[in-house]
C-alpha cells in the first residue's frame, strides 16, 4: 500500500485552479490517473476554450459546488455528487459561489 500526502506532491495549475497528480498507471493499452483540483472563487477552467479528453473522466466533488457547460447544457453539481463526462465531450466548470471546491478525479483512457 502507498499512502500520500497531497500537499508533499507536485502542483500544477494556474490563477484559477491547483491540481495534484496522485496516482497516474499506464498498462498495456490504457492508463488510469487519479487528483485532486481545487478551483477557487469566480474561476473557469479552462481559462479559455474548453477541456477536452481522450479518457473517460470520474469526479466526485467533495467541497463547494460548480456551474458546468457540457454540450451546451448547464448543470450544477455539488458536494457529495459525482460526474461521468466521456471521453472527448467538451466542457467547462465555473466556480461561481464563494469558497474553493474541491473535486477527485479518476480519468480513465
Amino acid at each position: 500500500m502507498d499512502i500520500l500526502n497531497i500537499e508533499d506532491l507536485a502542483q500544477e495549475g494556474n490563477e484559477s485552479y491547483s491540481m495534484y497528480t496522485i496516482f497516474k498507471e499506464k498498462q498495456q493499452n490504457s492508463t488510469v490517473k487519479v487528483g485532486h483540483v481545487t478551483i477557487y472563487p469566480g474561476e473557469t477552467v479552462p481559462l479559455t476554450g474548453v477541456s477536452k479528453h481522450e479518457e473517460n473522466e470520474y469526479s466526485v466533488i467533495v467541497k463547494g459546488s460548480l456551474l458546468t457547460e457540457i454540450d451546451g447544457k448547464q448543470y450544477r453539481v455539488s458536494a457529495g455528487q459525482a460526474t461521468y463526462i466521456p471521453k472527448g465531450e467538451e466542457h467547462i466548470a465555473v466556480n461561481d459561489g464563494n469558497e474553493n471546491c474541491e473535486l477527485v478525479f479518476v480519468m480513465v483512457g
